[in-house]
């Protein structure tokens, strides 16, 4: 397993200013009812109440960070309801400078897009992120963008095998791998939660569902032959250490380590 790795998942919720905008509410309409007239036209046109990707505010990206001076766990996060664009940036930043292996789950399907679609609404700039060849000739046989390429490793694409009726739900796979699994809440209660100002909550939960990843990722590199069965338990008893220390200052992975045991 090279490094340095980058796993990352994101917490969204509906931009209702995006849809103040388009549908040219008038400043007096509360978010709320913004909100109920836009589910209630989608629900006569039979559509489903799923957000489109280009409405999903980015609340939260938290990221699980391995090089060869340990493992990282850190969260940017969207404190002030201001801050989406500076979230964004901050993230392919470190992509940027880091040039990691991103890792996701998902990802391709849910948190890249997102991201590419927020990050041109805010100016986001993220050259290398974006480079498929152009500036280094090695991205143009490995890069980010590219489905089958592996600088970003959308676990659940290719375990399926890029089929969509083969996916399978992190939770479920975390759990069937002997790992917590999602804890405190799911993406359909991040809005609720989010309009009753439980922001650490969110930030937390989107915490464990990243170390999820993390931890489904080294069995699947166990799987391919980049960790050796020694290294892959070290792996994991580094990790559990490492969540020992934060469980100190943040009480979920108190929660997840008791979950793991």
């Amino acid at each position: 397993m090279s490094w340095p790795v980058l796993v990352f998942d994101i917490e969204s919720i509906p931009d209702i200013a995006g849809l103040r905008a388009l549908r040219s509410e008038a400043a007096s309409t509360s978010d709320a009812d913004v909100y109920a007239a836009w589910l209630a036209e989608r629900k006569e046109r039979g559509q489903s109440d799923f957000t489109p990707l280009h409405l999903q505010r980015v609340l939260v990206i938290s990221c699980v960070f391995r090089n060869a001076e340990g493992l990282k766990i850190h969260s940017f996060v969207d404190r002030d309801n201001a801050s989406e664009g500076k979230v964004i940036q901050t993230f392919f930043k470190t992509v940027e400078q880091k040039a990691p292996q991103l890792v996701s789950w998902n990802g391709g399907g849910f948190d890249l897009p997102v991201l590419h679609y927020r990050g041109l609404r805010h100016g986001v700039t993220a050259p290398k992120y974006w480079d498929m060849g152009e500036d280094d000739r090695e991205h143009k046989w490995n890069n980010y963008i590219s489905r089958y390429h592996m600088r970003h490793l959308d676990l659940m694409d290719l375990l399926a095998l890029y089929q969509p009726k083969n996916n399978a739900p992190l939770d479920a796979m975390a759990k069937l791998c002997g790992f917590p699994g999602k804890l405190g809440m799911d993406g359909s209660q991040v809005y609720p939660a989010f309009l009753e100002g439980k922001l650490e909550e969110i930030r937390r939960y989107c915490e464990t569902d990243v170390m999820n990843t993390y931890l489904v990722y080294c069995r699947f590199q166990k799987m391919r032959g980049g960790l050796t069965e020694a290294e892959y338990e070290q792996e994991i008893a580094m990790v559990k250490q490492t969540l020992g220390e934060l469980a100190q200052f943040e009480p979920h992975w108190s929660e997840y380590l008791a979950a793991w045991a």
